[in-house]
């Protein structure tokens, strides 16, 4: 288990090189849209990008509490979402290669991933088939030397530039009985004659390209599939519990960066002749979202832990991402309310942390779905769904 002075050591390290990157950088490249190559090459030079991946693959070797708390001080620096997830993207889709890939596959991409040198996307959801993974329509059929890939995809991050996908498909029907058989992941070049990729416009994290995937008759080799057919629903679990609780901590840095926007302002903006933050009715809501802050990072370190020990997180990793997302939520809006008007003065920046913070409470899954999960598997009650 790593030594508290270790996770301070990574603290300040990665806090250091993340506000070299100041809020005007991240201001310009949520307005054109524009990749943000340059933090990302930062982060590969310092090696963090192979945070979670073994030191024989050119990586860290580190557990996913450190790269909680690696995560959290950048989503803190003003980076946000649009820093979190460039981060993101190479740190926690790649688990699976890791953990089922053969030694060929790892052999020769996790290297390439850790350095950088490698973008991946990661192909899940589908339009028609909502939280219910059981239902996605894109499949593959087994032809000679592999398999054949028809269907669509949606709100995948990262098609623009990647240069491999981590698809999700069926291999075969869906059972009733076991709905979630039947799925195989593939690693493979995102094939741009195969694959047609359209951006989708949306609220925040302009810099990071959000899409819709077309995917007509995609040739794959059996050496592209990750661990065995039909199993792949079960290996995406293993990666999901990791990225529930660092969007959890991610959730945690944007609500403290907004805290820092906010009480700045606080003291600053005076009216009747006061610092407005001297008014309980200023101070009050921001000192909560404080707390609400601290408690959800306890929650998701405390998840982090249990993974490291391989121990069962599910139930840890959903409240941890539950907490994250509605801690960092509300602090982001009491931010806005705390810099009346000028909240809406992109100058002023909190109006970024608020849109790109929207994205949580839905992402990678609704908290409606996280309360479904802790009814059924804390309290033991009948699932509604």
């Amino acid at each position: 288990m790593t030594e508290l002075s270790d996770l301070e050591l990574i603290r300040k390290t990665v806090r250091e090189l993340a506000r070299k990157f100041d809020y005007g950088y991240w201001r310009e490249k949520d307005k054109k849209g524009e990749y943000p190559w340059e933090f990302v090459k930062a982060f590969a030079d310092g090696g963090w990008l192979g945070a979670m991946i073994p030191e024989e693959y050119g990586g860290l070797g580190l557990g996913l509490t450190e790269s909680a708390v690696m995560m959290t001080e950048i989503a803190q620096s003003g980076a946000g979402m649009s820093g979190g997830s460039a981060i993101h993207f190479y740190v926690f889709p790649p688990a699976p290669i890791l953990r089922y890939g053969s030694e060929a596959m790892k052999g020769e991409y996790l290297p390439k991933l850790a350095k950088g040198e490698l973008l991946m996307a990661f192909a899940i959801t589908e339009p028609d088939a909502g939280v219910d993974t059981s239902r996605i329509r894109t499949r593959a059929e087994k032809i000679d030397g592999g398999w054949r890939i028809n269907g669509q995809k949606i709100f995948i991050t990262n098609a623009q530039n990647a240069h491999k996908i981590l698809i999700v498909a069926r291999t075969s029907p869906r059972d009733e009985k076991r709905p979630l058989d039947g799925m195989t992941l593939f690693f493979t070049d995102l094939d741009r004659t195969k694959i047609t990729v359209r951006e989708i416009e949306k609220l925040g994290r302009a810099a990071i390209d959000t899409n819709e995937l077309f995917i007509d008759n995609l040739e794959v080799s059996d050496d592209e599939v990750v661990g065995e057919v039909g199993q792949g629903f079960r290996y995406l679990i293993d990666g999901l519990n990791p990225e529930r609780i660092v969007v959890g901590m991610e959730g945690v840095g944007l609500g403290r960066a907004a805290l820092e926007l906010a009480s700045k302002y606080a003291n600053e903006r005076v009216v009747f002749d006061r610092p407005i933050g001297k008014n309980q009715a200023v101070a009050h809501p921001l000192a909560d979202s404080w707390i609400r802050l601290e408690a959800a990072e306890l929650v998701a370190m405390n998840a982090a832990r249990l993974f490291d020990n391989r121990q069962n997180c599910g139930k840890e990793a959903a409240a941890a991402k539950f907490l994250g997302a509605e801690a960092g939520f509300q602090a982001c809006d009491r931010a806005m309310q705390t810099h009346g008007g000028y909240a809406y003065a992109k100058e002023y920046h909190v109006e970024r942390l608020w849109r790109e913070v929207r994205l949580l409470p839905n992402a990678p899954f609704s908290q409606e779905m996280v309360l479904n999960y802790i009814s059924s598997k804390a309290l033991g009650l009948p699932r509604s769904y």
